[in-house]
């Protein structure tokens, strides 16, 4: 993995463990006191929009997912209020900081197909397509690819286009066939007869 460093910035956890403490007590104000017989006035219904937003994109920080955090925070600023319009851009700015620094540089396709396959089994699923088709934009004969495409289909209950994707890597590579005989990753399209079509045509 590269790493980046900004001068003068804190570090990725430190400024994540900092600024989420802060964030959390700006999301969770005090309820105002109240006179007796009296009933504190409701949040503004479009600033609690933007709050609940705004503690979405944390978690999203929270878990590593800094694209699609900074993507949140992007969306909201617009709308935001002035008191967090300002610690919005800090956190997009972090972003951005903290995804360069996650970019993997791989050397060769081998090694992003294992980093893929790495992210498929930890559950990201969305980062692992990205990866097989980042692999496939720059060699559409990446059969292996194709094949990572299929076990992700069938793992998230996408059995047509598990098949498309698996039909397309024993097509241009027929051993994808064999592998996929005694793959466990396609369990949950076993009863398919389709699946059980492709992998044994002769039968």
């Amino acid at each position: 993995m590269c790493q980046q460093n900004v001068s003068g910035a804190p570090s990725g956890e430190d400024f994540l463990m900092a600024q989420t403490k802060t964030a959390t007590a700006t999301a969770s104000k005090r309820a105002p006191r109240t006179l007796a017989g009296t009933t504190a006035p409701a949040l503004d219904p479009e600033r609690a929009q933007v709050l609940a937003s705004y503690e979405a994109a944390i978690r999203l920080m929270q878990e590593g997912k800094f694209d699609k955090a900074r993507t949140a925070f992007e969306k909201m600023l617009d709308s935001a209020p002035n008191d967090l319009a300002e610690r919005i851009r800090m956190y997009i700015s972090a972003c951005i900081q903290q995804a360069s620094r996650n970019k993997a540089d791989f050397t060769n396709p081998e090694e992003q197909y294992d980093y893929a396959v790495s992210l498929l089994n930890d559950g990201h699923y969305e980062d692992a397509r990205e990866h097989f088709e980042s692999i496939l934009k720059k060699n559409g004969k990446a059969d292996y690819a194709l094949y990572g495409l299929a076990v992700l289909s069938s793992m998230t209950g996408d059995a047509q286009t598990c098949l498309e994707h698996l039909t397309e890597a024993i097509r241009q590579n027929p051993r994808n066939r064999i592998q996929a005989r005694s793959d466990s990753d396609f369990q949950d399209m076993a009863d398919d007869p389709r699946f059980t079509e492709l992998l044994y045509p002769e039968a």
